[in-house]
């Protein structure tokens, strides 16, 4: 009778696994690129190879680019706190007016490179928006580098280029800054943008290289127009809360090891280093190049002050000191930018 009992006990345990094995966890990563874009092949999947090094196996990733779990890239932020993903990669701004703080990095002009931003807008997140983002646990907030201007029949030289083009925009921020250059802003989210272009929704856009790329922008525009510094759109990797929260300890030490300021620094490096294939698709496209300058960059930095002082206000409704934040912002760019 006891011989029948421990094999029934024994039996039963290897049912249930061994407690290594218990701890084992598989997560679903979503994201809206396709899986040869940068955010896939520089990030998300040498990182979570890294996780799953570190983990000793403990951790595992499923991929899932184009947004193969359903829904749109405005809903992603939402699939990682109601758990439909684990972890999602996607912008803030997608959802305009839900995380005003964090705007203040994607207002124009403020940007420098993806390697002074990045983690400027981490450390930034750490001390302020804990708050704003308190539905999820964020692994890392990063941004791209400085977009421009790709336009199908004309290069934005003078500032007057821009009066009435229909222009994608990805945040609020931006489309208060196109009107204010007296173009007609299109909010929509990137992977819409071929179909926009090919059918006229749209004269052209403003995106970083790195994107442009993999979606053959350079094959839908003649004209590739450099605003200096003009933008960054700020990037969330976010973590459902409770699936964080129910690992236990010995992962969650390797997921905040590859998580934070560090991890920023690094995307930072990513993002600047992933504009060059697409400069050279586009070169290799017999498109033309310019640069904004002088006078005409000038006017461009005067007519956006009022998209400065709404965000000031808005963060002020919030309770916060708006120009102390923004100052804070500046500060941190030039702190990584040195």
């Amino acid at each position: 009778m006891r011989k029948i009992l421990w094999l029934t006990a024994a039996v039963t345990a290897f049912a249930a696994g061994s407690p290594a094995q218990a701890q084992d966890v598989t997560l679903k990563v979503h994201h809206f690129l396709p899986a040869v874009a940068p955010a896939q092949k520089d990030f998300i999947q040498p990182w979570t190879e890294r996780v799953t090094k570190a983990s000793g196996g403990k951790i595992k990733f499923q991929i899932y680019p184009s947004m193969q779990l359903g829904g749109g890239p405005p809903g992603l932020y939402d699939q990682a706190r109601d758990g439909v993903a684990d972890i999602v990669w996607t912008l803030p701004g997608y959802t305009a007016g839900r995380f005003p703080l964090v705007e203040v990095f994607e207002l124009p002009f403020m940007t420098g490179t993806a390697t002074a931003t990045a983690p400027a807008v981490q450390e930034f997140a750490d001390k302020y928006l804990k708050d704003e983002y308190k539905e999820v646990h964020p692994l890392v907030f990063h941004c791209h580098a400085p977009g421009l201007f790709h336009v199908k029949n004309k290069p934005i030289i003078y500032f007057s280029d821009l009066q009435g083009l229909k222009i994608r925009a990805p945040t609020r921020t931006i489309n208060d800054a196109l009107k204010a250059l007296g173009a007609a802003p299109v909010g929509m989210p990137v992977p819409q943008l071929p179909q926009a272009l090919s059918t006229g929704v749209v004269d052209g856009a403003v995106i970083p290289f790195e994107v442009a790329g993999p979606l053959k922008i350079q094959e839908l525009v003649k004209y590739h127009s450099i605003v200096p510094n003009f933008y960054t759109a700020v990037f969330i990797f976010a973590m459902n809360k409770a699936k964080y929260d129910g690992l236990p300890a010995d992962l969650k030490k390797v997921l905040d090891a590859n998580s934070g300021l560090e991890l920023a620094k690094e995307l930072g490096k990513v993002w600047d280093n992933a504009e060059k294939p697409g400069l050279e698709a586009a070169q290799k496209a017999g498109n033309r190049f310019n640069t904004m300058s002088g006078s005409e960059l000038d006017r461009a930095r005067t007519a956006v002050q009022p998209v400065y002082d709404n965000w000031i206000k808005t963060a002020n409704d919030k309770g916060q000191d708006g120009k102390k934040l923004l100052d804070e912002a500046r500060s941190l760019i030039a702190k990584y930018g040195k």
